[in-house]
């Protein structure tokens, strides 16, 4: 059948080595895959040798001329020409390629680059008496030669995939090379704050515009990582995020994380780093959406800068060509740290909600915008008992979870106390204020000491009844409905194998299964809460999450959805006039509770306006 085949040739395939040229091309395809990953390669070479100024020229997109100038250490003469050979480094001895300390090792970026390009190292290293420069243009390799050059390297790449001009032909416009380069240049300034950056298009020749600046950060480590992230992702971010530091299992953990009140559209503004390495890994990413999981709707995306530290042996960074990727020898203990000390410092913020919101508050009032025709309610103060029926009628039935909402008799006895304080002069130093009237019957106004809040007062109660189900869920745990037949589920061996592995962690949240012999899986119980469920795509979801995860929070989501749609039909209602006790105690447990900043959706719950603020609204500041 084959012999006939005239797709098949009958002469056998001979096999041949291939020549240096050719390998240095397949590899520089690995390596630089445009003009931005040669920057990458090339500016991280330039931090490893100990640079405290890095300035990269660009023109044409990178595809004309790439010059990247630094002060750092410097290349001996005798040096450079191993400096171009492949598989030869100064950063790793060979006999442990788990223990990296350092950006570049692999020993293929310069002569990659040398392969496809026309590459020139001009360098002078510390005690040497001159200079010394090589070139390597299309893969052939030139002798060292004197220059002229003070101290630290220059290397200029010029006509990048000359040798290779296919490659050419998949480049995007220079303007958007120029905006990649930007981004690589801006990860890598995140990851040294200590280190100065200057990024200029000098397609015009001479000393070019200069696009990207970024001065050496003093200070200890987290004030200048915050001038940093300042200077690179705005000072709306740092305004709006919480400080990162935790440690777990030898790993550390540190950066900034943003309010959920300032999540984006898409995943643009996370950045990740590994050993001071800019990543994207898959394990990290989802990690940090399962730190939000709880605060964001699925179409917003929080913001981060998250930096994780750990001995190098505990992380394979050899495992993708342009070390975009990494592997972990404990994934959980990664992902843990991540989702554990993101929720600490979301909690730690209590009802704390980012400032953009006031911002985008005062960029809509108008002076001449006068609030025309809206319905003020003074404040009455109903009795005790009035107050507690109150309370008690806002509170959710949660069937198989808390207590009938009779049961619920009102706040705490903490609560209570501030609210019979709440008309005193002093209300207002607490941070939420004294309720002063209320607005089309859904918004609270308060004064604090130095402004106004603005209270949603559905979305605020929304979310201390959600907040309220999850600690009884938490502390009670979750009931479970038996059911009258078990519900077989047929899995492959291996995924049965690795959901029995779960069985315990699932019991907690109202699953049971069992092992049915074969790849097959016996649901015996549910989660009463989710009512009637198909145990079989409940599985499989789970399954998915823990094949790309290794963790899986689709029970849990799918519980706390239900307590979010719960918390949402029990709550104080738009609509409804509430008296001056309600409202004060609806703001002292909106003080008391984590997240309530915001609703379960991810938007503010509150806007808080400054007295200046307002001033300079009617022009009196």
């Amino acid at each position: 059948m084959r012999a006939t085949d005239p797709n098949i040739s009958p002469n056998p395939p001979v096999i041949r080595q291939l020549n240096e040229a050719a390998i240095n091309r397949i590899a520089a395809g690995e390596v630089v895959e445009r003009p931005a990953s040669a920057v990458k390669e090339l500016v991280e070479n330039a931090l490893d040798a100990g640079a405290r100024r890095v300035r990269i020229e660009i023109a044409d997109g990178g595809k004309t001329l790439i010059r990247i100038t630094d002060d750092g250490c410097g290349i001996a003469a005798d040096d450079l020409p191993l400096a171009v050979a492949r598989h030869a480094t100064s950063k790793i001895d060979g006999s442990d390629l788990l223990n990296i300390h350092s950006f570049g090792f692999r020993g293929e970026a310069l002569p990659s680059l040398g392969a496809v390009g026309r590459l020139t190292i001009t360098s002078r290293s510390a005690g040497a008496a001159e200079a010394a420069t090589i070139a390597v243009d299309g893969g052939r390799v030139g002798p060292v030669k004197p220059a002229a050059l003070s101290g630290g390297t220059v290397v200029e790449l010029r006509n990048l995939f000359f040798a290779t001009p296919a490659r050419l032909k998949f480049l995007r416009t220079d303007r958007a090379e120029m905006q990649a380069i930007t981004d690589v240049v801006k990860r890598l300034a995140m990851a040294e704050p200590r280190v100065a950056f200057t990024l200029a298009d000098v397609s015009g020749g001479g000393e070019g515009r200069v696009t990207f600046r970024a001065d050496a950060g003093s200070g200890d480590l987290f004030d200048a990582l915050a001038a940093r992230l300042s200077r690179v992702l705005g000072a709306e971010f740092v305004e709006n995020a919480l400080r990162i530091d935790a440690e777990r299992e030898g790993l550390a953990l540190s950066g900034f994380a943003a309010l959920p009140t300032y999540s984006r559209g898409s995943a643009v503004a996370q950045f990740l780093f590994v050993n001071g390495r800019p990543v994207r890994d898959k394990l990290l990413i989802g990690a940090l959406r399962g730190a939000y999981m709880d605060f964001l709707s699925r179409d917003r995306h929080p913001a981060a800068a998250l930096f994780l530290d750990c001995p190098p042996e505990r992380v394979d960074v050899n495992v993708h060509p342009a070390k975009a990727e990494v592997r972990f020898r404990e994934p959980g203990v990664a992902r843990g740290l991540i989702v554990s000390a993101l929720r600490h410092a979301l909690a730690e913020a209590g009802h704390r909600a980012s400032s953009t919101v006031a911002g985008a508050a005062l960029g809509a009032f108008r002076p001449e915008g006068q609030a025309g025709g809206a319905r003020v309610y003074q404040m009455d103060r109903p009795s005790a008992p009035a107050r507690a029926a109150a309370w008690a009628a806002q509170a959710p039935a949660a069937p198989g979870l808390a207590e009938p909402a009779a049961d619920w008799t009102g706040p705490s006895a903490r609560t209570e106390a501030i609210i019979d304080a709440a008309p005193a002069p002093d209300a207002e130093a607490h941070p939420l204020g004294a309720a002063r009237a209320q607005l089309h019957e859904n918004y609270i106004v308060a004064q604090t000491g130095d402004g106004i809040v603005i209270v949603d007062q559905h979305a605020a109660h929304e979310r201390l009844v959600y907040e309220r189900l999850k600690r009884e869920m938490a502390e009670r745990g979750v009931a479970a409905q038996a059911l009258l037949i078990p519900e077989i589920v047929e899995l492959s061996d291996d995924d049965a194998a690795r959901l029995l592995a779960r069985a315990d962690e699932l019991a907690t949240l109202g699953l049971v299964v069992e092992p049915f012999g074969g790849g097959a899986v016996a649901v015996r119980e549910t989660p009463a809460v989710l009512g009637e469920v198909d145990a079989g795509a409940l599985l499989r979801d789970i399954l998915d999450e823990l094949a790309d995860l290794g963790e899986s929070q689709a029970l849990r989501a799918r519980i706390e959805a239900v307590l979010s749609r719960m918390a949402c039909h029990g709550s104080v209602r738009s609509g409804r006039r509430m008296g001056a006790e309600e409202m004060n105690a609806l703001l002292r447990e909106m003080e008391a509770t984590p997240h309530s900043g915001q609703c379960n959706h991810g938007r503010p719950t509150y806007v808080e306006l400054k007295l200046a603020d307002i001033e300079k609204l009617f022009g009196r500041a």
